[in-house]
């Protein structure tokens, strides 16, 4: 793949599997509401929308008092269990690493609070690492709107000809499309490469080890 100044990522299946971290989260909230029945692949499968969209999706509630509450209940949680069950998948940190040494700026875009992230980036990587995190709070438009990315590439004063957006989900690609950058897809989640390759983008790769090999 050709070099790009800036790298920007999503974080959950991206960088990172918080899976068992969330799927303890939702299971928690939607169980003490009496959603029982909800198995464990239905909630993996809405990693990368907003919780509201999330809890929406996987009980059928529209209503937007309700879903707060929910999404409340879920924060309480993840400030519990979530650092603890999210690790690196076995790459990221080597590639990462390997961008900043050539020369690259890194960014996370995600729909998590900024804050979370911050938590489990202290735990894994030095300060500063990243030139910008962009969570959920940060933006009036959640994914899939561009405004997340358009705002990273502003703050870096980054070109879109120069910048990469990397990511797992639909959601993902249609950021990426929507912002007019070039798009990786990566296949640690759900989303199929057959899902990813509707959706235009310079590669679909199996991990994040692509991001440095050479055209």
């Amino acid at each position: 793949m050709k070099p790009y100044g800036i790298y920007l990522f999503d974080f959950d299946y991206t960088l990172a599997d918080s899976s068992a971290g969330i799927v303890m989260c939702f299971q928690t909230v939607l169980k003490k509401n009496g959603y029982g029945d909800i198995t464990d692949e239905g909630i993996k499968r809405t990693i990368g929308k907003t919780l509201e969209d999330s809890f929406s999706v996987l009980t059928g509630v529209t209503d937007t008092g309700m879903l707060q509450r929910l999404k409340d209940e879920y924060i309480g949680q993840a400030a519990l269990h979530m650092t603890a069950n999210t690790r690196l998948f076995p790459e990221t940190g080597s590639v990462l690493s390997e961008l900043k040494n050539r020369g690259a700026r890194l960014g996370i875009i995600s729909t998590k609070y900024r804050y979370t992230i911050a938590e489990l980036l202290d735990r894994d990587f030095p300060p500063g690492f990243f030139d910008i995190v962009v969570g959920c709070e940060d933006v009036r438009e959640p994914k899939p709107s561009p405004e997340g990315l358009n705002y990273a590439m502003a703050c870096l004063n980054g070109g879109r000809e120069n910048t990469l957006y990397i990511g797992d989900s639909i959601i993902d690609a249609q950021v990426a499309e929507a912002a007019a950058v070039d798009f990786c897809g990566v296949l640690h989640g759900m989303t199929t490469r057959d899902e990813l390759s509707v959706y235009p983008h310079k590669l679909i790769a199996r991990d994040l080890t692509a991001l440095i090999e050479q055209d």
